[in-house]
């Protein structure tokens, strides 16, 4: 598939699903934004552009969020606000049935990729190592993303958990 088509079809698309890292809430986020792109020039990945309605999007198609802070410092309408008590990103990665390994094929570049150690590769008697993620580990920052080479991993939205 074109990287124009992958793109389509991944959070190339500007939509509440891909904000930068701890973006308010969206209709706040909406309300505050200004669309000034303070916070695109400051990503020291490039991973923040601009997406629909001038709105700021992450895009995982070439490196992951470092959550270095640098878009929150730089949005002075305050629509990224980073608190600790906040997750980064209201997604986690989700590895798909077209992972190399579940086709009986040696990868592990996405677990290489993975600062956090949240996908690791358990060894299988007489078969390849398989892919598993813990979620509680997973920050969706998307570092595992961009280097997969069948781009069979995707951020899926958190489930809330019952209250």
């Amino acid at each position: 598939m074109d990287a124009s088509r992958r793109r389509f079809f991944s959070l190339g698309l500007s939509a509440p699903g891909n904000r930068p890292p701890w973006a308010a809430e969206e209709n706040l986020f909406i309300a505050r934004c200004n669309r000034c792109n303070l916070c695109v020039e400051a990503c020291p990945q490039q991973v923040l552009r601009v997406g629909s309605g001038g709105f700021p999007s992450i895009v995982f198609d070439d490196a992951g969020c470092t959550l270095c802070g640098d878009c929150v410092k730089a949005c002075q309408p305050r629509a990224l606000e980073c608190d600790e008590a906040r997750q980064p990103f209201p997604w986690r990665a989700r590895i798909g049935t077209d992972c190399l390994p579940q086709r009986g094929v040696e990868c592990r570049i996405c677990a290489e990729s993975c600062e956090t150690g949240a996908i690791r590769f358990r060894p299988r008697l007489g078969g390849i190592a398989q892919p598993e993620l813990d979620i509680d580990l997973c920050n969706g920052c998307g570092e595992c993303i961009a280097p997969c080479p069948v781009s069979c991993i995707t951020p899926s939205p958190l489930e809330k958990k019952p209250a």
